[in-house]
């Protein structure tokens, strides 16, 4: 799979790189089904991982806004809807699932590393959840799952980035490993894993999520469609730009 996405196999895990780093891997339309793609590839060849990194000087700098002003309400309800039902298929997926963030990972992309079973970021990863701002509750349930209310609570609403050390602190990352020590710690992570054949890992990690899909994806859609999603993002980011 090449493009936005590209997802190599090694051994039994699938390696999926978000590759569009002219834009910080922003999340378009291309690169989110590139990722729905990739997490059903890795079903399909029953992979017991999904390692998921980004190309470049970071992770990914979020939802994708560059062309804002031609898309529709409906445009962008239907694209908030494929992120958060790739979210749900990462989290609830019957394969291990890993991520490993370098720089800015924002919006979308920190909720696709909070659905992911093990996270581990460098010193330099920094993180922000800005949809709160613009009236847009996506992830929130999983993050609160994750990091227990408080502290989900305290991260949504900073309005500016948080660090790799006090993602640790929450628990919203699990370590902070620098890049060159990725490979061994995926490998010391993949040993644990292997302690498992795949149906008895998958049948666990379905018992340690709640499934809230449903709830969560209704949620989203209503606070999408409670007015216009686009005026609210036009407005957030116009205040941005006073800063």
């Amino acid at each position: 799979m090449t493009g936005a996405v590209i997802s190599k196999r090694v051994g039994d895990c699938l390696h999926v790189t978000l590759s569009r780093p002219d834009k910080l891997n922003a999340f378009n339309a291309e690169l989110v089904e590139g990722l729905h793609g990739a997490v059903q590839m890795a079903a399909d060849v029953e992979a017991r991982a999904v390692i998921f990194q980004g190309d470049g000087r970071g992770f990914s700098g979020g939802f994708d806004l560059s062309a804002l002003d031609d898309e529709s309400d409906g445009d962008l309800l239907y694209r908030f809807v494929r992120v958060e039902q790739l979210l749900q298929s990462v989290a609830h997926a019957p394969f291990a699932t890993i991520a490993c963030v370098h720089g800015p990972c924002y919006g979308a992309a920190a909720d696709l590393v909070a659905a992911c079973q093990s996270r581990i970021g460098t010193a330099s990863a920094r993180f922000r959840m800005p949809g709160a701002f613009f009236g847009l509750v996506l992830g929130t349930g999983r993050l609160a799952a994750l990091v227990g209310a408080d502290h989900a609570r305290q991260l949504v609403q900073r309005p500016k980035p948080f660090g790799a050390e006090e993602a640790v602190e929450t628990g919203f990352l699990t370590a902070i490993v620098e890049d060159v020590e990725w490979e061994t710690w995926i490998e010391q992570r993949m040993a644990h894993v292997r302690m498992f054949d795949a149906m008895t890992y998958a049948n666990m990690s379905a018992r340690q999520r709640v499934d809230t899909r449903s709830t969560d994806l209704e949620t989203l859609v209503n606070s999408v469609t409670s007015s216009s999603i686009k005026a609210r993002i036009q407005a957030y980011v116009s205040s941005l730009n006073l800063e």
